[in-house]
């Protein structure tokens, strides 16, 4: 093994995390991110995915994935309001697949094309938060979400620097390989 190999194994072991389901959540909705492997996977490919383009548009390093948390706020704000949006667990476990599958194409969108794309997306996950919100504290727990989403993204982005930095585009598609078999275990386990 050479040391490019170690390097992406160490990698792809960072990253990988046991399939963990939608369980009861705390009152700050923190965790709620953390609690679902298809939110985790998605939020960090946004991350991995905007460093990746980012080389190109700097700006997109920040707008990629603030336009997720707009969104996502959107989304939640119609889970609170009662508006039923249809298959959304569906279209959030589709968000990761075809999240991993820009990363592993190397689809370099232009930033606002990008910016649609997860926001999109975004509203699907955000829905599901609200939908499983406590029935009290909303406003420390839409806190939470964002703020934890905020980190996954920041985890992303810093995961995809540092690929790219030490391994090259190779290491970025790997990520991407990882978000969608990740994905892949999300839709044979529900």
């Amino acid at each position: 093994m050479n040391i490019r190999s170690i390097r992406l194994a160490a990698l792809l072991v960072m990253v990988a995390t046991p399939v963990l389901a939608h369980s009861g959540h705390e009152t700050s909705g923190f965790a709620h991110p953390f609690t679902g492997l298809d939110h985790l996977l998605a939020m960090v490919g946004v991350g991995v995915w905007a460093s990746m383009l980012a080389v190109k548009r700097p700006a997109a390093a920040y707008l990629v994935p603030a336009s997720f948390i707009a969104m996502m706020l959107v989304g939640a704000a119609a889970g609170f309001a009662g508006i039923k949006l249809p298959l959304a667990e569906a279209i959030i476990v589709g968000s990761v697949l075809v999240l991993g599958a820009l990363i592993v194409a190397a689809v370099r969108l232009p930033s606002v094309a990008a910016m649609a794309v997860v926001g999109l997306f975004a509203v699907f996950h955000g829905y599901a938060h609200a939908i499983e919100a406590p029935t009290s504290g909303t406003g420390l727990y839409i806190l939470g979400f964002v703020a934890a989403t905020a980190l996954l993204h920041a985890a992303g982005l810093g995961l995809g620097w540092v690929a790219r930095r030490s391994l090259g585009d190779v290491a970025i598609r790997a990520l991407g390989g990882a978000v969608m078999a990740g994905g892949a275990l999300v839709l044979i386990a529900n």
